[in-house]
């Protein structure tokens, strides 16, 4: 097991999700946002962004923050109201993070997402890229449930599910989840004087799920149930999370030195539970034959250029799995492909810089980038 691993260390992280509770954020009869802990926050992120971190918001609090300007009255609300609510609260949300980050000369973007944009594979490759290309251009990606068009059908339901969702998708080695408890006990510790607390978790088992308990506030949606499906999207992607009380200022920074928290331990990077999903739950569609050059790059651990392609076999989309065969008809490997089948056929053989020319649009370089191929040994 890698240092990362073994590690309860926040600092250790390098691509982090931190996930925002409504209880934390929004005052709950007010409806107003917690202005003075944001900040304290944002202090956090600009600190762990100059360790060299990056980092993903993962918020609730639209609903809480939107029905006070629309004069929503107290109590649940039916499914147009908290749609309308979100749609007035998103806005208010956004420029409450962008407004606290941007004293520390940090860009917020925001994205809005529904389950179907996990589920459905082409948007699940635009939302990776979206938040990749973000990460690079050095902004922080603020990303919520769209709470404005998602029904009780398709909605996530709570926002752990989603920032472990979230976490997978962007292979994150860390998930932090920010809540009113500050972690996982045997029993409801405000019900069971006799609860015992536990500080690590490394297999989620039947008796690890009867310790869930509900949501102890009246304003968010997730309760210990939602934090321990989180933890297993995030396990199986090979990503550590870590459930602590987010009330106190500067609650980054209180983690980082060793507030008390529940800790959940992966057996896997997420590069190799990304490799092992790849190469075990996904069904090549379609094959790609390539020369000798382009199979020794590939060995080498390179990604897959056009220029080393010979042929494109199948009908497939954006993101989903092929088999790489060598020009002696042997598996090779096994990836995602960048380009659907019709652009991959006009782009067979081609150099990576005159993809544009071909295609009419500037894509990618690559047919399979190495991140998304596995090799038929590994």
């Amino acid at each position: 097991m890698s240092d990362l691993l073994k590690s309860t260390a926040l600092k250790d992280g390098k691509r982090i999700v931190i996930k925002i509770g409504s209880a934390l954020l929004v005052d709950a009869e007010q409806g107003a946002v917690h202005r003075k802990w944001l900040e304290t926050l944002a202090s956090d992120i600009a600190d762990a962004r100059a360790r060299g971190q990056e980092i993903v918001v993962v918020t609730s609090g639209a609903i809480a923050v939107g029905r006070r300007y629309l004069d929503l009255p107290a109590g649940g609300l039916r499914l147009d109201e908290k749609q309308a609510a979100a749609a007035c609260g998103n806005i208010r949300l956004a420029h409450a993070y962008q407004d606290v980050l941007g004293h520390h000369k940090i860009t917020v973007a925001q994205i809005l997402v529904t389950l179907e944009d996990s589920e459905n594979r082409r948007r699940y490759i635009n939302a990776r890229n979206t938040i990749e290309t973000l990460l690079k251009l050095g902004a922080v990606p603020l990303i919520n449930e769209n709470d404005s068009v998602a029904t009780d059908e398709i909605r996530f339901g709570d926002n752990d599910r989603l920032a472990a969702r979230v976490a997978a998708m962007i292979s994150a080695d860390t998930l932090v989840l920010f809540s009113d408890i500050d972690g996982l006990y045997t029993a409801d510790p405000s019900k069971d004087k006799t609860a015992e607390f536990i500080p690590v978790v490394k297999t989620i088992t039947p008796e690890i799920e009867a310790m869930a308990g509900g949501s102890a506030s009246n304003v968010g949606s997730g309760g210990m149930t939602t934090k321990l499906a989180a933890a297993k999207i995030a396990l199986n992607a090979g990503c550590r999370m870590v459930i602590t009380k987010g009330e106190r200022a500067h609650p980054v920074k209180a983690l980082e030195e060793g507030a008390k928290a529940t800790w959940f331990l992966p057996d896997a990077t997420p590069k190799n539970a990304r490799k092992q999903w790849i190469s075990g739950s996904l069904k090549p569609v379609g094959r790609v034959m390539v020369d000798a050059g382009c199979v020794k790059a590939l060995l080498a651990g390179k990604s897959l250029l056009p220029i080393g392609v010979k042929e494109v076999i199948g009908t497939f989309e954006r993101g989903e799995a092929v088999q790489v065969i060598g020009p002696d008809g042997e598996i090779v490997a096994r990836g995602l492909m960048a380009y659907g089948a019709e652009d991959a056929k006009k782009i067979v053989g081609v150099k990576s810089s005159d993809i544009e020319a071909m295609l009419g649009y500037q894509g990618r370089d690559v047919m399979i980038h190495r991140d998304d191929l596995v090799l038929d040994h590994d």
